[in-house]
């Protein structure tokens, strides 16, 4: 069982007065396992006193930005919108660690290189963060979460100022990144693909790629701390706490994105050749595929107003939104004015690819409309 501590239970952790030779800060970094929700690893702060007398003798603590709540109220709608609220919680470390050695993730310990008044600073820190009315914060997947949380309290607490190492080369945009996490799991990866819009695309600084737990202990281990003209090593010793273990990757659905959209081409190209046969024009077809689009495109209108900053500007909007559902009366009165507003974004949302990077899949779901709107047009 997990035992979360409260700030009044911590046995003393507050206390000015307390020696810091004897205590290790770490940046604690958890590789990803295959729950959904752990996909992007997670990082916390270890803070172990190796005393061995005194009235916090061997306490050995792990501050965790990471907890939620499924049971909340709205939690998955909550979350698409960017309103879900995570919270700092303190448990023994000796519970911590079970939960990933159990899902065969590792554990990697980077002790890092504070002086004692550092680690003094940290620790008040610490303790500010664990009252009633300053552990809860407002989660964003790429901006404020487990991973640049430990980072920033660690950051703003040295004496001296941190510095990275510059990174060279072509840089990972945030889908690309997400992608890599997904890796395995087509149908999420596509998921995110849909709803992450323009903006996701953009080539990210080294401080926007340390949302991954991954990327931040990367860092941490190339940066120093420069202080009175001394550099140090941030990082000053690496150990692994849980080592990798076998992890089962759950299959997703039997076809993929891309299976399925090409199956539904072949029974769209399929049906219009069964209606260029027979001179008629299953208005069924149309109907459906218009409503369809539209109850997506509800979906997508709503993430306009989330508070991920990635989701706002999307050109998936062009083929998904809330229009055919004012066409459908039109569809079936045989008008065709519907199809030419269909041909404008279509075209459009070609036009897009050179900018946004669509799901797997898309261009075939794209095709089935080029093929609705030529047999409509005829």
């Amino acid at each position: 069982m997990v035992i979360i501590l409260t700030i009044s239970t911590l046995n003393g952790f507050s206390q000015d007065s307390d020696p810091m030779d004897s205590v290790e800060v770490s940046l604690i970094t958890c590789s990803p396992h295959e729950e959904i929700y752990s996909l992007y690893g997670h990082s916390a702060i270890r803070w172990h006193d190796l005393r061995q007398e005194g009235p916090t003798k061997g306490q050995d603590l792990v501050f965790n930005w990471g907890m939620f709540s499924f049971s909340k109220p709205f939690f998955a709608l909550r979350f698409v919108f960017g309103l879900t609220d995570y919270e700092l919680v303190c448990m023994n470390a000796n519970a911590f660690w079970p939960y990933y050695q159990k899902w065969g993730s590792s554990v990697t310990e980077q002790v890092l290189n504070l002086t004692a008044d550092e680690k003094r600073r940290l620790q008040q820190a610490l303790a500010e963060n664990m009252r009633p009315e300053n552990r809860v914060y407002r989660y964003n997947f790429f901006y404020d979460n487990c991973s640049t949380r430990p980072r920033d309290i660690i950051e703003r607490n040295l004496n001296g100022k941190i510095i990275w190492t510059e990174k060279t080369g072509d840089q990972p945009t945030f889908r690309e990144m997400v992608r890599e996490c997904n890796r395995h799991h087509l149908w999420s990866k596509a998921g995110n693909d849909m709803l992450l819009g323009l903006k996701a695309d953009k080539t990210t600084s080294r401080i926007e790629q340390e949302f991954l737990p991954a990327n931040l202990m990367t860092d941490m281990a190339q940066a120093q701390v420069y202080e009175n003209g001394v550099y140090r090593t941030l990082v000053k010793e690496e150990r692994t706490i849980v080592p990798p273990g076998v992890q089962l990757i759950e299959p997703d659905w039997i076809l993929t994105p891309t299976q399925t959209a090409i199956l539904l081409l072949i029974l769209f190209v399929a049906i219009s050749w069964l209606e260029w046969k027979r001179k008629k024009t299953f208005k069924w077809l149309d109907v459906t595929l218009m409503v369809i689009q539209g109850l997506a495109g509800i979906a997508l209108t709503a993430m306009l107003f989330s508070q991920h900053p990635t989701t706002t500007l999307n050109l998936n909007y062009l083929l998904f939104n809330p229009l055919p559902f004012f066409f459908i009366p039109s569809v079936i009165r045989r008008k065709k004015t519907w199809w030419g507003v269909q041909m404008t974004l279509l075209a459009l949302y070609a036009i897009g690819a050179m900018f946004q990077s669509y799901p797997e899949g898309m261009g075939f779901l794209a095709l089935c409309l080029l093929i609705r709107i030529l047999i409509n047009e005829k």
